[in-house]
């Protein structure tokens, strides 16, 4: 785990995504503050957790973090820009998320001393400085938390899906390219919330 070295007084916003990968559903991002008394030693990269585990530490992130927010984009904005443009798209909008929440709750932001660190080899446009580092997901804190709220928010969207489209399985795998989502995808087309663009190879 690596503890970004910043300036005094200086906040660190962690942004991570979830949903590259899946031939369906929408790509969503985190964006994080850690207070200063938050344990980071109970952090880890999301895809090393368990579901469950995922859940519990959700809930502490969200009740005890300085401040976070959630973005999406959308499976057709996916198929219109890419995958990397709309990650980068869903973190930008995380941070906005971010900072209204913190302005509704009268959390205050530095106007100056304010910089993130994202997931990756790219960063999205954002007003303040940031960093991209491959891995921080499971070496940065900030960026863990983000891993761990953008894994369980678009987990919880693609439960919401497997009720309105149940022959598809998102249950399950969640809109990854499992042999069984693939031969559900050859059996019964695609699904409302399929990315187009996202070849479908046969099993």
């Amino acid at each position: 785990m690596i503890n970004i070295t910043r300036r005094e007084n200086e906040m660190l916003i962690g942004l991570d995504e979830a949903g590259r990968g899946p031939l369906a559903g929408p790509v969503c991002a985190a964006a994080v503050i850690l207070s200063n008394d938050f344990n980071r030693g109970v952090l880890n990269d999301s895809k090393k957790l368990t579901a469950l585990k995922r859940e519990e530490l959700q809930k502490q992130i969200c009740e005890e973090a300085y401040s976070w927010g959630i973005g999406w984009a959308s499976h057709t904005e996916i198929d219109s820009i890419n995958i990397l443009q709309a990650s980068l798209l869903a973190m930008k909008r995380a941070y906005e998320d971010m900072v209204k929440r913190a302005a509704q709750k009268k959390i205050p932001l530095p106007d100056e001393d304010l910089t993130a660190v994202a997931d990756g080899k790219f960063t999205p446009c954002l007003p303040i400085p940031c960093t991209a580092m491959v891995k921080a997901d499971a070496q940065v804190p900030e960026v863990m938390a983000a891993s761990i709220l953008a894994k369980t928010a678009r987990d919880s969207y693609m439960n919401e899906m497997a009720l309105l489209y149940p022959q598809y399985g998102y249950e399950k795998h969640k809109g990854y390219p499992t042999k069984a989502h693939r031969s559900l995808i050859l059996k019964y087309g695609s699904s409302p919330i399929q990315r187009i663009t996202f070849k479908i190879k046969s099993y």
